[in-house]
């Protein structure tokens, strides 16, 4: 009786540690932008669970914006509730690193025999390395481009892309003595200031220097004064970056600059009208340089539990490998951070798709979307936003006045005043 009962114990045991076994480890991600990636983690989340059956992925609600995406992390390290893996804009990773959210993968890239040899490119990682650290991998990386529907351009007698921000101000004068009511619309809203430093970079001036910001340089004035000549010469409307998206794929906005990242949102929305992508226009010639945008992957886990902890790596590693960034590409018009993605698995795909390759014959130019210094870098964010609407909707028309003006607020919001 007694050895009988004994081994009911112990293979009841055994069973208890099968099942146990065969559970599936739990890993919680979020991500942003629900329009540009839902489609992309479709695709990708049946060829993960093919290879990792024993581990599930529980995707949270999806950011708005990769300010959205910062704020909601910080305040979820407060109540407990982070994320094991969270995507974040590529300009939003210090702040998540210097408060001790994001865990550094170090300790697991060097358990990869493989991983620098994986394609993983150089440039792609430093975008996320603080302090001689990888926080983050690189998952979607754009460029800003231009959109243009070709029918409207011939229409207005157009017969070459703007290579110039003047240029460009002509053709919309063009398109509208042929008609239309809003020729174009630049992306002034767009996440991050990206536009702004677009336009900065394009001079070869970066918006931050030695830990402060440039919005007292000459390159900071042009840069507000152009969008000025934008606004004005075009009679650009103040749309939503979704308006401006939708109105472009009814055929009803001509030109369109913006990330790269909406070409496949596009491609399958638009109307029938022949459209085509072009270089970001400069200000005096060809730009000098371009902030590479997109988000990386991090590790955001507060777990200390090893299997999720692998699990974790499992899920941050395939979606920006070769296979998984792959449907980066496929899906979007984010250009895949993985040489192995550009260069074997998309081989072909490029030249079948030049709408998506514009971005990718950029990449010269690839600079850093800078992160504005301090824990007020998303206030600065903001004050720069207001300033650029001010311009946008009228209020503002003297440029030396608002560069003063956001010059004054910055400095009081940056660490030594």
């Amino acid at each position: 009786m007694i050895r009988s009962t004994l081994s009911a114990a112990f293979l009841a045991a055994l069973f208890t540690q099968a099942v146990q076994a065969n559970e599936a480890v739990t890993i919680e991600f979020a991500y942003p932008y629900s329009a540009a990636f839902d489609v992309t983690f479709e695709a990708i989340l049946p060829k993960f669970k093919e290879k990792h059956p024993d581990i599930e992925i529980k995707l949270r609600s999806s950011y708005e914006s990769y300010e959205a995406g910062t704020n909601t992390v910080l305040r979820e390290a407060i109540s407990g509730n982070l994320p094991d893996v969270s995507m974040q804009g590529l300009n939003r990773q210090r702040i998540l690193v210097e408060k001790g959210i994001a865990r550094s993968l170090e300790p697991f890239i060097s358990k990869e025999a493989d991983f620098e040899t994986d394609g993983y490119h150089n440039a792609m990682l430093k975008l996320s390395t603080f302090d001689d650290g990888v926080y983050g991998l690189p998952f979607a990386v754009s460029l800003p481009v231009g959109y243009y529907n070709m029918d409207a351009l011939e229409a207005a007698g157009v017969t070459e892309l703007p290579k110039t921000w003047e240029e460009m101000i002509g053709t919309c004068q063009k398109l509208a003595q042929a008609g239309s009511k809003n020729p174009v619309y630049w992306d002034w809203a767009i996440t991050g200031n990206w536009f702004l430093q677009s336009l900065m970079w394009t001079q070869g001036k970066p918006t931050v220097e030695g830990g402060r910001l440039t919005l007292d340089s000459p390159e900071a004035l042009t840069a507000l004064e152009t969008v000025k000549a934008i606004v004005d010469g075009c009679e650009m409307k103040n749309l939503s970056p979704n308006e401006a998206i939708a109105s472009f794929s009814a055929g009803e906005l001509p030109m369109l600059f913006t990330s790269t990242s909406s070409v496949g949102r596009i491609e399958r929305a638009k109307a029938d009208f022949a459209f085509s992508t072009g270089k970001f226009p400069g200000i005096d010639g060809a730009p000098k340089g371009l902030p590479a945008g997109g988000n990386a992957a991090m590790l955001t886990s507060a777990s200390d539990d090893p299997e999720v902890l692998e699990a974790a790596w499992a899920w941050l590693t395939y979606i920006t490998s070769g296979e998984g960034a792959a449907e980066v590409a496929k899906t979007t018009g984010y250009m895949p951070p993985n040489k192995a993605a550009n260069e074997v698995i998309l081989a072909d795909f490029y030249s079948q798709n030049p709408n998506k390759r514009t971005a990718v014959d950029q990449l010269p130019l690839l600079s850093d979307w800078q992160a504005y210094p301090g824990a007020n870098g998303l206030a600065i964010t903001q004050v720069i936003y207001d300033g650029l609407e001010m311009i946008v909707t009228g209020e503002a028309d003297d440029m030396e006045e608002l560069q003063q003006e956001l010059v004054e607020q910055v400095n009081d919001l940056l660490p030594n005043g």
